[in-house]
This record gives C-alpha cells, sequence and structure tokens, in this order.
C-alpha cells in the first residue's frame, strides 16, 4: 500500500531565501536610517580652526595714510621773468628770507625807470608852481606898493583941485581929470588884488593836484621797486625746500608754481578712506596706529569732502607728538575708531568669508572628529573679528580658513 509523503515548508531553498530577502530588507532599513549629508574627507593641520568668545568688540576700519608736514607753502611766481640763477637745490634746508632764485625783466625795470622819470617830474612841476606863487605874491606886493604911491599922488591932487574947485580957482575939468585919475587907480588896486587871490586860488589848486599826483606816483615807484625785488624768489618760511621745479634759462609765468618747503616744525597724517564711511566721519574721531613697537594716538582734524575713485581724505594729528623717527612720505597703517567698545559675542575674521557671506560656517563638534555646516548671522566687523548676532555660542570652534576647495558638502570628515 502506498503511503502518503508530507512536504516540508522549511525547505533549504526556502531557508535560503527568508535569509537573503531578511538580509535585503535590513539593508534597505539601515539605507533609510543612514544619514544622507554629503560628506568630504578633509586634513586637519591644514585648516585653520577659532574658537568663538565673548569680548569687547571695537568697531574699526583699517585706513592707510601718509606722513605729511604739518603746513606745506607753495612757491608761485609774483612776476615773471626768465631764470638767471638758481642758488638752491630741492631737498635742502632753507632759512626765511633766503635766495632762492633770480630772475630778470627788462619789461619791468623798464616801467620802473619810468614811474620813477614822472614823479621825478612831478616833483620839479611842484617846486615851480610853488615858487611860481611865491614869486607872483612878491610881484603883488610890488604892485601894490606903486599904485598905493600913485593913489596917495593922486588923492592929494584930488583933494587940492576939489577944494579950489570950490573956491573957483581951478576949473572944473581940472578938478575932473583929477577925480577920475585918482577913482582909476583904486579901482585899478582892487582889481589887483582880486586878480591875484583868483591866481594865488588857482595855484593852491595846483599844488594840491601836483601833490596827489605826486604821492600816487611815489606808490607806484614803490610798488614797482618792490615788484623788481619779487625778482629775487626768497623763502617766505623757513624748511625743507621739497622740489624746485626750474632751471637756469627756463622762463617763468606770473603766477607759476616752481616749488614748496615743507615746515619741518611738525608732523599730520593724510588718509584715505572709503567713501562707505563718509556719513560716520567727522573731527575729533580718533584713531591709532604702531610704530617702533608703540601704539600712537591720532585724531582727525580735517575732512576732505570731495571723493575720488570712491575714496575721500582726511588729515589726522598727532596726540602726544610725532613719533621720533618718523619721516615725511612714511606709510602707516591706522585703526580709525567708528564707534565706542561693546560687549559681544566674536568670531576671528578669517577666508571663509569671500565663499559665504557670513551667512554659514563649518562647526566642529565635540571631539573634534568632524564638522557640520551651520546657518549663522554676522552684524559688524573690524580687522580682527565678525560680531556674532545668532547661529554661535562662545566656545565652539569654526572653521574659519578659505572654504573654496569644500564645494557644497555639509559635513567635513577629519
Amino acid at each position: 500500500m502506498d503511503r502518503k509523503i508530507e512536504k516540508k515548508f522549511w525547505t533549504t531553498q526556502r531557508i535560503v531565501l527568508f535569509v537573503l530577502g531578511a538580509a535585503f530588507v535590513g539593508f534597505f532599513g539601515w539605507q533609510l536610517l543612514k544619514d544622507h549629508k554629503t560628506t568630504l574627507n578633509v586634513e586637519q593641520d591644514k585648516l585653520t580652526i577659532s574658537e568663538v568668545m565673548n569680548g569687547t568688540f571695537d568697531e574699526t576700519i583699517p585706513i592707510t595714510g601718509n606722513v605729511q608736514p604739518l603746513k606745506t607753502i607753495r612757491l608761485d611766481a609774483v612776476v615773471g621773468g626768465y631764470v638767471t640763477q638758481k642758488m638752491v637745490e630741492g631737498g635742502n634746508a632753507v632759512t626765511k628770507g633766503q635766495t632762492l632764485l633770480k630772475l630778470e625783466n627788462q619789461q619791468l625795470k623798464l616801467n620802473f625807470l619810468q614811474s620813477e622819470t614822472e614823479a621825478s617830474r612831478l616833483v620839479n612841476d611842484l617846486q615851480n608852481t610853488r615858487q611860481r606863487l611865491k614869486v607872483e605874491r612878491f610881484t603883488l606886493r610890488s604892485s601894490l606898493n606903486e599904485l598905493d604911491f600913485q593913489i596917495e599922488q593922486a588923492k592929494d591932487l584930488y583933494d587940492r583941485n576939489k577944494q579950489l574947485f570950490a573956491d573957483k580957482v581951478v576949473s572944473e575939468q581940472e578938478y575932473l581929470r583929477a577925480k577920475r585919475d585918482y577913482e582909476r587907480l583904486t579901482k585899478q588896486r582892487e582889481i589887483a588884488i582880486e586878480s591875484q587871490k583868483y591866481q594865488e586860488e588857482n595855484a593852491v589848486i595846483q599844488i594840491k593836484q601836483l601833490e596827489g599826483t605826486l604821492e600816487r606816483t611815489q606808490r607806484n615807484v614803490e610798488l614797482w621797486r618792490q615788484t623788481l625785488e619779487n625778482l629775487e624768489v626768497k623763502a617766505p618760511v623757513p624748511g625743507l625746500l621739497s622740489s624746485m621745479d626750474v632751471e637756469v634759462g627756463s622762463n617763468i609765468s606770473q603766477g607759476q608754481n616752481i616749488g614748496q618747503i615743507d615746515d619741518l616744525s611738525g608732523f599730520k597724517i593724510r588718509a584715505a578712506i572709503d567713501e562707505y564711511y563718509i556719513n560716520r566721519v567727522f573731527s575729533g574721531l580718533p584713531g591709532s596706529f604702531d610704530f617702533n613697537g608703540k601704539s600712537y594716538t591720532l585724531e582727525i582734524i580735517k575732512i576732505y569732502p570731495e571723493v575720488r575713485s570712491g575714496r575721500f581724505e582726511v588729515d589726522m594729528k598727532f596726540m602726544q607728538g610725532a613719533p621720533e623717527g618718523i619721516k615725511r612720505g612714511q606709510s602707516v597703517t591706522i585703526r580709525l575708531q567708528l564707534g565706542q567698545p561693546t560687549q559681544a559675542v566674536l568670531l576671528p575674521t578669517g577666508g571663509f568669508f569671500s565663499t559665504t557671506g557670513g551667512n554659514w560656517v563649518y562647526v566642529l563638534e565635540k571631539g573634534d572628529k568632524r564638522a557640520i555646516r551651520r546657518r549663522i548671522s554676522l552684524g559688524r566687523k573690524n580687522p580682527e573679528y565678525f560680531e556674532v548676532l545668532e547661529g554661535l555660542k562662545p566656545g565652539e570652534r569654526v572653521i574659519t580658513s578659505s572654504y573654496d576647495t569644500f564645494g557644497d558638502n555639509e559635513v567635513l570628515e577629519f
């Protein structure tokens, strides 16, 4: 009799398939649960890692300045001419009143001589007018003296004839002739006095006019003399003749700049600042710089509002005096203080900012085995630190070197 054979469910084939399926499901589940963040392996010793900290944030900006003399005096030609002698070369110290250049201008000399000649002529005219007035006064006195003598004689004759005519001794004709002669001489005296008065008044007016003209001419002569003196270009102040841009034989025009003198009694610094800060810069704003191992304080004393190539200039003075050994034209880097120091969370500056714009950074996890990308927010910046507004806490460590080779990876494995 045939016996029914029962089939087994867990056959070897089914067991193998079950194991393989379970393994596949487990692997697939593990893949689902796994962190899918993109990862990049990097060498930690080639990175700059900085620690976030609490500290004082100084809002400063670096600016570059040049040391300049406290005052620079331009040398402009007061008169034109050609250079006959160059007494001092640029780069030499000069004293006040020292002759630097000698010029020649024949036209100025001719004008001076003509002015002198005119002044001499006026002096002679004035002397002649005064002399003529004296002569006329003397002539008048002489004439009046003669007239007075004649009048006295005529009056005597007139008085006698008048009495004789009353006594009927002389004729009426003789009486009237004596009367007319007396009256004529009297009238003539009045006319002579009036004429002399007019001539004297006229002479006085001429004298005043001549004196005024002579005074103006003499002032003109003095001006021409001073102009001739300006043919010798002299140093107006003591200092360093930093430039003298003329040579012997060259012709210079009136008002032309021929050089400059630097006042060596002090120095200032002229610095250029980005126009972005023009509304935050004012006179009295402090700054500092390091020189020969010491820190020196500066203060803005003048602002030049004209903007050129996106920058404007300021003058700054040394608050404790210029450092010993500093030279004209020397460049210095200044820390300009834009605001008062405040307490803040600080992140050291670095090359990461050019890639992230301060919107995210790589923050190291505990154990320093890897760094995770994290969004942050930064505020103000100075040469050393960023002000952290959010996203980072003091004590955390951040990669602050350049991110150019990291791509878009979210995790950096060390």
